[in-house]
């Protein structure tokens, strides 16, 4: 147990550091949620109109773009993976005296780490699009954002386990992240779309995660005329410690499924 400690905290120093001295990973981060957000948000919000009374689509689309940055930045935590085998730092990894789990949950600690700090910056931009966040709904949005990035971190590991090179992660990366973008309900209600569609939203992690988040945020409960906001599954809107149920589901499932892949390398 204690060469899994030693692990998560080595490695996870290690992704801070890597990320704090790469500046144009940084601004980077921030390019397409900003012009997503300008985009979508300022273009489509007077000809949408409000959502539901006293959500406008530039509200409504602004937690998803918070929880779009947290996607893009866990996803490619992987890609130090990756980068560490094409460069041989990961043979040295393995034959350390440090658990391969610990490694792993390293990983998914720093680039957590990263992409929560990266989602608490857009924080800052909630009084332009008209929101008000309290201490109490920063501390609850808070968790909310740690947690969508564990899960998607155990995403991008769990891919990366499986790749060779950095070039064939970033194109899988690409192909995946504008579905799991686009079906999540950042920019459209989730239960406003065919059937089909709704069946394929619900089963992308990150549906609950923009769900919840946006329900803190907004302060609506999905009941009534605010139904458009929320997640209906099996009949039933789901509420935000549903919402955090379901995806606790997932980042464990993923976060379980990363490290066995990776414990099965040699």
């Amino acid at each position: 147990m204690q060469d899994v400690y030693r692990g998560i905290w080595v490695i996870s120093y290690r992704e801070l550091l890597r990320f704090t001295r790469q500046r144009s990973r940084v601004l980077g981060s921030f390019g397409m949620p900003l012009l997503l957000l300008v985009v979508f948000g300022a273009g489509f919000s007077r000809s949408i109109g409000d959502l539901t009374p006293g959500v406008d689509f530039l509200q409504f689309v602004y937690p998803g773009i918070i929880t779009m940055t947290v996607l893009m930045s866990s996803l490619f935590t992987g890609l130090s993976i990756v980068w560490d085998r094409e460069f041989g730092f990961l043979r040295e990894v393995l034959v350390a005296p440090l658990s391969r789990t610990g490694v792993i949950l390293g990983k998914a600690v720093g680039g957590g780490v990263v992409a929560l700090a990266q989602g608490m910056v857009l924080l800052l931009l909630a009084p332009v699009v008209g929101i008000s966040l309290g201490p109490l709904v920063i501390l609850q949005v808070i968790p909310l954002l740690a947690l969508v990035s564990l899960t998607l971190s155990g995403l991008g590991i769990l891919i990366a386990t499986k790749m060779r090179s950095q070039q064939g992660f970033q194109v899988v990366m690409q192909l995946l992240i504008f579905p799991l973008m686009f079906l999540s309900g950042i920019f459209f209600p989730v239960n406003n779309v065919p059937a089909w569609l709704q069946v394929v939203s619900k089963a992308n992690p990150l549906t609950y995660g923009v769900d919840a988040i946006r329900q803190v945020m907004l302060g609506v409960t999905p009941v009534g005329d605010a139904a458009p906001l929320g997640v209906t599954v099996f009949g039933h809107t789901m509420g935000v410690l549903e919402d955090v149920a379901v995806l606790s589901v997932f980042a464990l499932a993923l976060m379980t499924a990363a490290v066995w892949s990776f414990n099965r390398q040699e």
